[in-house]
């Protein structure tokens, strides 16, 4: 397989042809306009170059420096997460969860990230999306990036494709030993006890998620773990059964005011679903502040993180 060349029609049959062709459709307009993916709050992005203006207005104030260590200086949050129906041998499983790595944007990133995850214990590594920063999810340059991530991260590390992803990363992200979740599900098995893990495309720019088809195969009353991009899939992630959702893409603000008050919520999801630890109707949930940063390599008021939920058995 060429980079020029990529198997779509095994693609397709793992997303879905129609969802496929969909894709494709965004991802040829995309790189046709070559602007940022605005979408909701964020439409002004597709006619004004906000993030060269915020750019610019750092460097004129002399905080450009400032905001560059902020995306260095990498939370590691560990948090207990009682699930129902988690089968007692994965009680203390520790999930480490990353997301929005953007690795063209920051530099320095994969080095403190690299870091972090080699002093960091965990059973199974997961991302949630976005692993290139390029309005047109150009992803080259970061190939060897995520390589270099995908070995300290170990074998079995499961990941979905975010906004910023072309669904022609693909094979590159299993090529690297990252197993790939397109509309799709898995298990994993200790003894004769499974947890699965079902991740769905994006759900924000391209709208390509299937849930049926991310659930099927998986038994009903199993405990099921869900990752989606986006959190604005929380009411269709409780309506599908699924026990605990993983996202990002919010980045928690990434430019925010004092006491982590974000200036813009990109994504249509309300405001508790909009950064960290939450809960509706038996759904559990975590959006991740994000790993990396999207388009301006600063930060304020709102640390990048990596997450390490370890799962309890609930009672």
């Amino acid at each position: 397989m060429t980079d020029e060349s990529p198997d779509f029609r095994s693609l397709g049959a793992r997303l879905g042809p129609s969802l496929l062709r969909q894709r494709l459709r965004r991802q040829a307009n995309l790189r046709a306009r070559l602007v940022h993916q605005g979408e909701g709050p964020l439409i002004v992005e597709r006619v004004v170059p906000v993030d060269r203006m915020i750019e610019n207005l750092l460097r004129f104030t002399g905080l450009a420096t400032r905001g560059h260590a902020n995306c260095l200086d990498i939370r590691t949050v560990v948090r207990e997460q009682p699930l129902a129906n988690l089968p007692a041998s994965f009680d203390g499983f520790r999930l480490l969860h990353i997301s929005d790595l953007h690795l063209d944007c920051v530099e320095g990133l994969t080095d403190r990230l690299i870091e972090l995850i080699k002093r960091t214990p965990h059973d199974l590594a997961v991302i949630t999306g976005d692993f290139a920063d390029h309005p047109a999810g150009y992803f080259h340059d970061c190939l060897p990036d995520i390589a270099r991530v995908a070995a300290a991260l170990g074998p079995g590390a499961l990941a979905i494709l975010g906004n910023h992803d072309i669904i022609e990363i693909t094979p590159h992200l299993e090529a690297a030993g990252l197993r790939v979740l397109l509309n799709e599900n898995t298990a994993i098995e200790r003894g004769s006890d499974k947890l699965w893990f079902a991740g769905i495309d994006d759900p924000h720019f391209y709208r390509t998620h299937d849930f049926e088809a991310a659930r099927r195969g998986i038994p009903t009353g199993a405990c099921s773990i869900l990752l989606s991009h986006s959190p604005e899939t929380f009411e269709d992630a409780r309506h599908y059964g699924f026990n605990f959702m993983l996202s990002g893409h919010t980045h928690g603000g990434q430019i925010c005011l004092p006491g982590g008050i974000a200036i813009v919520r990109n994504g249509r999801c309300p405001p508790a679903q909009f950064v960290g630890a939450w809960s509706h109707h038996g759904l559990h949930g975590y959006t991740s502040a994000g790993t990396g940063s999207c388009g301006v390599a600063a930060r304020f008021n709102c640390p990048p993180e990596i997450t390490v939920h370890v799962l309890r058995t609930a009672n």
